[in-house]
């Protein structure tokens, strides 16, 4: 089965393979770009100096070797929220349940670990299989930022759904 771990060095060379799936990419939020060993090196470094405004798990099995990762950002512990993101990696390891799997244990840290009340994310329109997930587990959708962020040739609108921690479900 899956678990979750914090990220550790040894998953930065297959994060950076992801990151550089342009077929991947195009169904997160996130702009294309190359993205080399180094960028992603000193990128992990500032996650490790920085880490009581971030979570970021790798998804397991139990090879220990990343399926797919999760990460809760801009944690704020005044207003007691944060942003969830998530991206499984290769195609084989999608639609087995990583991604839930990765959602639910996320949102039990976030609300139950580290007592936040508001959990967002932002979601391409035309990304409706992770529309479908982040609904199961009770998101809303509070608005649509049009023509947010520039996909594929072509400007593309962008969801925005938050949970509270009244309307999180611990049994999902």
């Amino acid at each position: 089965m899956y678990r979750l771990r914090e990220i550790e060095r040894r998953d930065l060379p297959v994060i950076n393979s992801w990151r550089n799936d342009e077929e991947l990419i195009s169904h997160l939020g996130a702009p294309f770009r190359y993205i080399g060993p180094e960028v992603d090196g000193s990128w992990f470094e500032a996650y490790l100096k920085n880490r009581s405004s971030a979570v970021r798990c790798a998804v397991t099995d139990d090879s220990d070797i990343a399926l797919g990762v999760v990460y809760l950002t801009s944690v704020d512990s005044v207003n007691r929220s944060a942003v969830l993101s998530v991206m499984v990696g290769g195609i084989e390891n999608r639609s087995h349940g990583v991604g839930s799997f990765a959602v639910k244990e996320m949102l039990r840290h976030a609300f139950n670990n580290l007592n936040l009340n508001r959990v967002e994310l932002s979601v391409l329109t035309e990304n409706v299989p992770a529309i479908r997930l982040y609904e199961k587990f009770g998101f809303v959708r509070e608005g649509v930022k049009r023509q947010a962020r520039f996909k594929n040739g072509r400007y593309a609108d962008l969801a925005v759904y938050a949970l509270l921690r009244e309307d999180y479900k611990n049994d999902n």
